[in-house]
């Protein structure tokens, strides 16, 4: 086989262990949603497999704006009234995360339960 013949193949085999491990990765992720309705967390516990990165969802249907935060999950986001983000966090231990509103903490409170 020609030189050019082996980088050839071997850019091949490359590009499609690159390709399957990408695809391999966004097998692993989780997504999440829950709103904010009432200044309550709907549903109030959300559940995600160990170790795999999450990406969570978060709508308020309520008017008024609240801030979802997590001293446990290490995030603290506004969230505007009527309005949606979305965040990315960090692969987890089994465990039990909670998240509350901190504008309205006595009733915006909920868990991520991580299997």
């Amino acid at each position: 086989m020609k030189t050019s013949g082996k980088l050839f193949l071997a850019s091949s085999i490359g590009a499609v262990t690159l390709a399957a491990s990408t695809a391999f990765a966004l097998a692993e992720q989780a997504s999440l949603s829950i709103s904010i309705k009432d200044h309550r967390f709907q549903p109030a516990e959300i559940h995600a497999p160990a170790n795999t990165p999450i990406t969570l969802v978060v709508k308020n249907l309520d008017s008024t704006p609240e801030e979802f935060e997590s001293k446990t999950l290490r995030v603290e986001k506004l969230v505007a009234g009527n309005g949606t983000i979305t965040m990315q966090i960090r692969p987890l231990a089994i465990g039990r995360y909670r998240f509350f509103g901190d504008y309205h903490e006595d009733t915006a409170e909920g868990y991520l339960v991580i299997e």
